[in-house]
């Protein structure tokens, strides 16, 4: 069967969140498990599906990969094992569009995110590793001319606003006087969207999606090409 065009998610998805949040302990989750796997996790490889035509024509290096484990969504069970929060359980739908080459090397992705009164759509490289992060920071000095057409692009402004943890001093060997000394100190290399809270319920949520994900090329191509890897 094919995908359908666009999908959306249901009201009963974000309730379901909700509840989770209220109830975020093994029994509960176990005895919702069916309402799990069909208001949240269904939902969510459709989406994932739908957006594999798109995702492909747009940026063809990138993938949506709609299977339960090991794919485009991530686990709804928290890693406590480093963590003062041993809640189990995640309260949102996160969705993550990686490089083909992911598995491989540290590269961008994009990123969709639902949760119950935060929803957002994010392009680019979270805490990217020290060796990436500098080739990103030396891309910036050594072209700076098209990191600027990447980040002043309308669409780009439009829809994204960088964001992310900076540091308070430059990295090392770097000119503090330098044009884009704050955008340089950036820890992470993050456009994010942020949607309505009902976004995700509405008829043109994936239509935002895939509009959001378009205005992030010039962006994604910059880090692309800093990181190495083919747009």
């Amino acid at each position: 069967m094919s995908a359908p065009r666009y999908a959306r998610f249901g009201a009963e998805t974000i309730q379901f969140l909700e509840q989770l949040a209220a109830n975020n302990n093994r029994e509960w989750f176990k005895e919702n498990k069916t309402r799990y796997e069909e208001q949240v996790l269904d939902v969510a490889l459709r989406f994932i599906q739908s957006m594999q035509d798109p995702l492909h024509e747009m940026a063809p290096h990138f993938v949506a990969q709609p299977t339960r484990m090991g794919g485009s969504l991530m686990r709804v069970y928290r890693d406590t094992r480093f963590s003062k929060n041993k809640i189990p359980y995640k309260t949102n739908i996160g969705i993550q569009f990686r490089h083909e080459q992911a598995r491989d090397v540290h590269a961008p992705g994009y990123y969709v995110h639902v949760a119950p009164g935060e929803v957002f759509v994010g392009v680019g490289m979270w805490r990217p590793d020290s060796d990436s992060l500098r080739r990103i920071r030396e891309r910036i000095v050594a072209k700076s001319a098209e990191w600027q057409r990447a980040t002043s692009d309308k669409a780009f402004r439009r829809n994204f606003k960088l964001g992310g943890e900076t540091l308070t001093r430059p990295p090392r060997g770097f000119d503090k006087e330098h044009e884009f000394i704050e955008d340089i100190k950036r820890k992470s290399f993050l456009g994010v969207r942020n949607l309505s809270g009902d976004a995700p319920t509405s008829k043109g949520f994936q239509r935002s999606v895939e509009s959001s994900f378009k205005a992030g090329e010039p962006f994604m191509r910059f880090l692309c090409k800093a990181v190495g890897v083919p747009f």
